[in-house]
């Protein structure tokens, strides 16, 4: 039985084929074939996958949805904030509690701490997730091997107890990305290690809601240091709890997704599969055929 990692790496393969045929815009027979998929398994399969058909998947992934994304709510922390949303209490899939080690426990790198981690298949592939008593403290896509997000997590907490334990993270993975049956019954507290301004910046993260982006600009604004969209980048990409902080929802002011701590492909599937989610599927099998997408949205800005 295929995993949901199992998937996304065939959605990953055609994304890229998409991009290596550009300016050419192939046929979803082309995509399938490339897969090694016959037409009607590819089809199934995106269905599985994202809900949708793969025509109205591609729709989402193109630079002209994105600048439109971003023309019909230009600041979507200002909504959030005028609709009393917050961290804790907000109206979507998830209700996320965050809680940040204290500037003792900061300095202590990890001593006196165990952390329990295991790794587990989703749908945007493979992850690393370790948790506390006191909440999630981890989610790292494997980008460049198990060793190598293993290290990462070290590094992170030098001086913790860790422990494989893929039982007990199991459980949380399974909820995390779980189908939206029950909107707003999953909460989860997360135990993050970072500077006030990081932690300001992961906290107007929070406000963006599944299906929507902001840019790099409005959250340096919203933290108070409005034109330090470079310094909301760097404490962006710091990020180490991908996708339940949603650095992926903060694209360029130009439409471009911009980099990615965990790859701008996965960025740009995060980003189409959450919008596939946000609204209901109308006519999807009559959606237009997919659009060019520009070979240079997938190339990382320098700020992630």
């Amino acid at each position: 039985m295929r995993s949901p990692a199992d998937d996304y790496s065939r959605i990953e393969a055609a994304i890229h084929y998409l991009d290596r045929s550009f300016p050419r815009r192939p046929t979803l027979a082309e995509v399938a074939r490339s897969l090694h998929l016959s037409e009607f398994h590819f089809q199934r399969m995106f269905r599985r996958w994202a809900g949708i058909s793969p025509k109205r998947f591609l729709q989402y992934l193109s630079l002209d949805h994105a600048k439109r994304a971003l023309c019909e709510s230009p600041n979507v922390l200002d909504a959030a904030d005028a609709a009393g949303l917050s961290s804790s209490s907000r109206l979507h899939d998830l209700m996320v509690s965050l809680e940040a080690v204290t500037p003792a426990e900061f300095k202590a790198q990890g001593a006196g701490l165990d952390i329990l981690w295991g790794f587990h298949p989703t749908p945007f592939g493979e992850c690393l997730l370790a948790v506390t008593d006191r909440g999630i403290s981890d989610l790292i896509f494997v980008e460049k091997g198990r060793r190598a997000a293993w290290r990462a997590l070290r590094r992170r907490w030098p001086k913790a107890a860790l422990k494989q334990a893929p039982r007990q993270t199991r459980t949380y993975v399974q909820k995390l990305f779980a189908r939206a049956n029950h909107r707003g019954r999953r909460k989860f507290y997360l135990f993050v290690k970072g500077t006030n301004f990081q932690i300001k910046v992961w906290e107007a993260l929070l406000r963006i809601p599944p299906g929507t982006v902001s840019t790099y600009e409005n959250v340096a604004a919203e933290v108070g240091r409005p034109g330090a969209a470079r310094a909301a980048g760097r404490a962006i990409g710091g990020n180490a709890l991908a996708f339940l902080i949603p650095c992926h929802r903060v694209i360029r002011k130009t439409g471009l997704p911009g980099g990615y701590r965990w790859g701008a492909t996965r960025k740009r599937a995060m980003l189409a599969w959450e919008k596939a989610r946000s609204q209901p599927v109308v006519g999807a099998s009559k959606a237009a055929s997919p659009p060019h997408i520009p070979t240079h949205s997938c190339q990382p800005s320098g700020i992630n």
